[in-house]
């Protein structure tokens, strides 16, 4: 079928939904909902099928829902409507949730059902939750519907009336600040805790910190330190760890409120947030090696099975500055001094890497200088890995990488991915080259001509996809929980394979032939010289793209490479024994996005 895509933007359940409809032989295009835009005319331009809204936060107008099947994908069970379903669950604390494909009509998130998917709520963010379980019970959902729609023969179910049924809890208001507000006087640490997770990554939670107004972001439970309820402890890799009542909880990055007449404001680690209005504070560094204590919070860990080493690392929305590339390869080239003979490097959920720190790079006195500190760093870290001839390397992609985050784990012996994923395997939309020793490992992994069609296209491409591709080794079939155990299992049978103890061998005999034919030092060179040029011309797109990013700013129409209907892929899905076989070697339909 030809589907078309409405989305408020290309946030990533729409990337996933995009990739995986392509697996399934659809041609897609996309189409952003954004303010003045013609939709009616648009869709009988692109005379669709099929119409599916995986993430969009206004009404489908009358002309387009009365002239085509629109399926609408909603964060919440059969019978719960409002916009805030992922907020409310996570506020109030359920333990088990689901998402419904519904057709739109006259009424939001009211018209009948096409499928219906349940999942649990792990206690995690909500921009996690929604990529992780949410985003899996979603694309089932939406897979099952449009089955049905395509038989021919099914019938969708009308929902309940409105208003708190067995099935949902009925309409519920937006989740406003009065309701999200801490006292951290009263509140316990658990109540902190979901406040902050339910408000991630928007809207945050806007507290008083300092004499002014913050929008807090991300939290996670202290387990030593304590002090008076509201009182700045310590930090910590560039987090606040604040007082509870009863504990205390780290608070990763701030937001500053938005002054009237000012321009948007954006997230940024806290340290970094605060800068000289930060008291003197004690700096509580864990680090990763010898394994932190169990249950403390640090982004960077490390532990062994074995002969298996895992290095596992979590980045707020994906992005690597240069302090953070720093530390991650400090614990790098520690976990290289352990005696193991694999190493995974991934994190255990959500995002893998996205690449380099944008918003760091924006609140830069110079961007420029910024930029190329943050990609020397990044080189850097890709450089040790590629270097690595001691041990085989694993990069356990479990949630979505893009840009930068691809290329890191491409430089891993092996690429094991959830089945869940999204891959981004390009630069081109913030007008950069690339760097990250892209022009050795793409094309060594999927051939020129594909890697130069992955660049030029800047598509997503799904786990399945990539595993077709070559662009990974195996796919992790599995739940966001479930993948680091998964993986630890398939390490320690790597390791103990008596063909590994070979492989490492050539891994240092291939490294210097290819040192004596193409030097690594000449892709990084080539490639950072374009970098440069970029970085410092002050009107390259690079910086314009960049800035609006950052700030989020509405693009003017639907980017033409999304409005023009990509084809099906042309080859089958993977059965289950080719994505769990053994390795070759070589946002939802309201704003809770």
């Amino acid at each position: 079928m030809h589907i078309l895509l409405l989305a408020s933007a290309f946030n990533s359940l729409t990337q996933r939904a995009h990739a995986e409809l392509r697996d399934r032989g659809h041609t897609v295009a996309v189409e952003l909902a954004l303010p003045g835009s013609p939709l009616p005319e648009t869709v009988r331009r692109h005379a669709p099928e099929l119409v599916v809204a995986p993430m969009l936060r206004t009404a489908i107008p009358q002309e387009v829902w009365t002239a085509h099947t629109c399926l609408v994908v909603h964060p919440g069970p059969v019978g719960d409507r409002g916009p805030s379903s992922l907020d409310w669950a996570i506020h109030e604390g359920v333990d088990r949730w689901g998402v419904t494909v519904l057709q739109a009509d006259g009424e939001m998130d009211a018209g009948d059902v096409w499928a219906s998917v349940p999942c649990r709520v792990p206690p995690v963010s909500k921009s996690e939750l929604y990529r992780g379980e949410i985003a899996d019970a979603a694309l089932k959902a939406l897979m099952l519907a449009v089955e049905r729609f395509a038989g021919g023969t099914y019938v969708p179910v009308r929902q309940p009336a409105s208003g708190t049924t067995d099935a949902g809890p009925g309409t519920r208001p937006y989740l406003d600040q009065s309701v999200r507000r801490i006292d951290w006087a009263a509140d316990s640490t658990e109540a902190v805790l979901r406040r902050l997770r339910a408000a991630d990554s928007q809207p945050g939670v806007l507290d008083t910190l300092l004499g002014d107004e913050w929008y807090l972001h991300g939290g996670h439970p202290e387990n030593v330190l304590r002090g008076r309820p509201g009182e700045l402890l310590a930090t910590r890799a560039g987090a606040l760890c604040r007082a509870t009542r009863d504990g205390a909880v780290w608070i990763r990055e701030l937001r500053a409120r938005r002054g009237p007449g000012q321009p948007p404001t954006f997230r940024l680690p806290a340290v970094r947030a605060l800068g000289d209005r930060l008291p003197p504070l004690p700096e509580h560094p864990l680090p990763p090696l010898p394994e932190a204590a169990p249950g403390a919070w640090t982004d960077i860990r490390y532990r062994e099975d074995g002969n298996v080493g895992f290095l596992s690392f979590s980045f707020p929305g994906g992005a690597m500055s240069t302090e953070q590339c720093r530390r991650l390869l400090d614990a790098y080239r520690e976990a290289c001094t352990r005696p193991t003979s694999v190493l995974v490097l991934g994190g255990e959920r959500d995002f893998f890497s996205n690449g380099i720190h944008l918003n760091v790079i924006e609140a830069a006195d110079d961007p420029a200088a910024e930029s190329w500190a943050n990609i020397n760093a990044i080189d850097d870290l890709v450089e040790a890995v590629l270097t690595t001839t001691d041990r085989l390397v694993v990069a356990a992609v479990a949630g979505n990488a893009a840009a930068g985050g691809v290329m890191l784990a491409l430089a891993a012996d092996e690429l094991w991915c959830r089945s869940g994923a999204v891959l981004n395997p390009h630069y081109r939309l913030l007008g950069l080259y690339g760097s990250e020793y892209w022009t050795y490992t793409l094309p060594r992994r999927v051939g020129a001509a594909t890697a130069d069609r992955l660049l030029r296209e800047a598509l997503p491409v799904s786990s399945a996809g990539a595993l077709r591709l070559g662009l990974v080794d195996r796919v992790v079939d599995c739940g966001p929980d479930a993948f680091a155990r998964e993986v630890a299992g398939l390490a320690a049978r790597l390791a103990s394979l008596p063909a590994t103890a070979a492989r490492i061998t050539a891994k240092k005999t291939e490294l210097d032939r290819l040192e004596a034919a193409t030097p690594l030092a000449g892709f990084r060179e080539r490639e950072l010289a374009r970098m440069r040029r970029t970085f410092d011309d002050p009107d390259a797109a690079y910086h314009a793209l960049r800035r609006s990013f950052v700030h989020k700013e509405r693009p003017a129409g639907t980017p033409p490479h999304l409005a023009s209907a990509a084809v099906a892929q042309d080859a089958p899905v993977p059965t289950a024994a080719a994505v769990t076989g053994t390795a070759h070697h070589g946002v939802p339909s309201r704003p809770n996005g």
